[in-house]
C-alpha cells in the first residue's frame, strides 16, 4: 500500500484510474494548481480478497478519498477482481512470419498496448511493425554496427531508442520514425539500456565497464556510472525510477542512485559473471542470475544477500519477477527453466522440456504463465499453477533469443537467428 497523504485543503482528488498489472488504483489530484499522481499499490489482490475491508482499509489510509468516492472506488475494486479471476484458457495461434531483415535478430520489444512492436538486428537496423497486420511501419537507419539493444518508453510508448555496437544509442519518434539525437560517449558496444519508468532518463550500459544516464528532453549526458571492472551486461530502474541496478561480468552487480550517480550497495556474492538483473515491482528486492548457475535475491536496503538459489545444472542466463513480485523464475543453460516463491524461496516448479539452452524468459502480465525462449529453435509456454507445459511455438527454423509478451499477455512476438520475427496471438 501507499503511504498516506497528507491532507490539505488545496488538495483536491480529480480522478481514480485503474492499473491491472500489477493490481491498483492511482489517485489524479491537483495540489497547489499542479495535476499529480500516486498509486495506491494492490499486490496482494486476489478473487478472494474481501472487497469491503480492502475499501475501508485504503479509506482510512489515504486522506484525499472522502466517503462520497466509496461506490466509485468499490466498483473500482469488483473490476480488478474480476479482471484477475478471468482465466483466459485459449491458445495462442500464430498469425504473421515476418521476413524481418537480411540478418539475424537480437531484440524484440512490444510497446504498452501491443499494437506495434520493433525488432533489431545484426542488419544495423531497428524495424517498427503493425502487430495487427505484420506491416513494416517504419526502419530506423543509421547506426553503422549491430543493433544490439532496443526498447520503447513504456507507458507512453511515443519513443524509442537504440543501442548499437557502433557504440552509440539514438533516440527516435516512433510515430515518425524521426531521429532526435545520436547520444555518443561510450567507448565501446552499448548492450543493454533502458527507459526510466517516467521516461526522463535513459541508461546505457556498455563493453567499457561504465553505464550512463541521458536525458531524454536535450539527449546529454547526465553522469556516468563507475564502479565495475568488467563490461556491463544487464540494467534495470526501479519503478520510481530513483535507482538502477547494474548487473556486470566483474561478477558483481551495483545499485545506483539516479539524482546522484552515486553507488549506494555493491552485490557481491556471485562466483562467475552476472548475466541477468532485475528489480520486483515493490523495488524492495533486486534478483540476478549468474554463470556460477545460481540466482540471488537481494534486499535493496541493505544490500544483503536473502536467499541462494541453486538447482540448476548449467548457467543461468535471464531471471524476472513476475508482475506483482511474488514469483520469480530463471532460465538456465541447463535447458531448464525454475519457477520460485519469492516469499519461501521454495523451488515450485522445474520447467523441463526443451532440448536447448534457454536464453529469455518472462511472465505474462497476469502471471499464470511463463514463456521461454530456447535454441532447440522452440518458444514454450507453462502454466504456472501446474508446471506443465501448455503450448509449444513452433516455426522458426534456427535459434530463439528474444521473447516478449504484451501489457495484456495476448500477443507474443519471438526474434530469432533465422533473421525472422513471429507474432501471434490468442483465439
Amino acid at each position: 500500500m501507499a503511504r498516506p497523504a497528507s491532507a490539505s485543503t488545496r488538495t483536491k482528488l480529480k480522478k481514480f484510474l485503474l492499473r491491472y498489472y500489477p493490481p491498483g488504483i492511482i489517485l489524479e489530484y491537483e495540489h497547489m494548481g499542479e495535476l499529480m499522481q500516486r498509486s495506491v499499490d494492490l499486490l496482494d489482490l486476489s478473487p478472494e480478497t474481501d472487497p469491503e475491508v480492502l475499501l475501508n482499509q485504503i479509506m482510512r489510509q489515504e486522506s484525499m478519498i472522502k466517503e462520497s468516492h466509496r461506490e466509485p472506488l468499490r466498483k473500482l475494486i469488483y473490476k480488478l477482481q474480476d479482471k484477475l479471476g478471468a482465466q483466459v484458457q485459449s491458445d495462442f495461434t500464430l498469425f504473421k512470419v515476418l521476413r524481418a531483415h537480411i540478418l539475424p535478430l537480437t531484440n524484440c520489444a512490444f510497446n504498452k498496448s501491443g499494437d506495434k512492436f520493433i525488432t533489431g538486428s545484426y542488419d544495423r537496423t531497428c524495424k517498427v511493425w503493425n502487430t495487427n497486420t505484420g506491416e513494416e511501419i517504419h526502419t530506423l537507419e543509421g547506426h553503422k554496427n549491430v543493433v544490439y539493444a532496443i526498447a520503447f518508453n513504456n507507458p507512453y510508448g511515443d519513443k524509442i531508442v537504440t543501442g548499437s555496437f557502433d557504440k552509440t544509442c539514438k533516440l527516435w519518434d516512433a510515430n515518425t520514425g524521426q531521429l532526435y539525437y545520436t547520444l555518443r560517449g561510450h567507448s565501446t558496444e552499448i548492450v543493454c539500456l533502458s527507459f526510466n519508468p517516467q521516461s526522463t532518463v535513459i541508461a546505457t550500459g556498455s563493453m567499457d565497464n561504465t553505464a550512463k544516464l541521458w536525458d531524454v528532453e536535450t539527449g546529454t549526458e547526465v553522469c556516468t556510472l563507475l564502479g565495475h571492472t568488467a563490461e556491463i551486461v544487464s540494467l534495470c530502474f526501479n519503478t520510481m525510477g530513483d535507482q538502477i541496478v547494474t548487473g556486470s561480468f566483474d561478477h558483481d552487480s551495483r545499485l545506483w542512485d539516479v539524482r546522484t550517480g552515486r553507488c549506494i550497495h555493491t552485490l557481491s556474492g556471485h562466483r562467475s559473471e552476472v548475466s541477468s538483473t532485475q528489480f520486483n515491482y515493490a523495488s524492495n528486492l533486486v534478483v540476478s542470475g549468474s554463470i556460477d548457475r545460481t540466482c540471488r535475491l537481494w534486499d535493496v536496503g541493505s544490500g544483503r544477500c536473502l536467499q541462494v538459489r541453486q538447482g540448476h545444472s548449467d548457467e543461468v542466463l535471464d531471471v524476472a519477477f513476475d508482475s506483482t513480485g511474488k514469483q520469480l523464475v530463471s532460465a538456465s543453460a541447463d535447458a531448464t527453466a525454475r519457477v520460485y516463491n519469492v516469499m519461501t524461496g521454495a523451488c515450485t516448479h522445474v520447467l523441463a522440456g526443451h532440448e536447448g539452452e534457454i536464453s529469455k524468459v518472462s511472465f505474462n502480465p497476469q502471471g499464470t504463465k511463463v514463456i521461454t525462449a530456447s535454441s532447440d529453435k522452440q518458444c514454450r509456454l507453462w502454466d504456472t499453477d501446474t508446471g506443465a507445459c501448455t503450448q509449444i511455438l513452433e516455426g522458426h527454423t534456427d535459434e530463439i533469443f528474444s521473447c516478449a509478451f504484451n501489457y495484456e499477455g495476448d500477443y507474443i512476438i519471438t526474434g530469432s537467428k533465422d533473421n525472422t520475427a513471429a507474432s501471434g496471438g490468442r483465439e
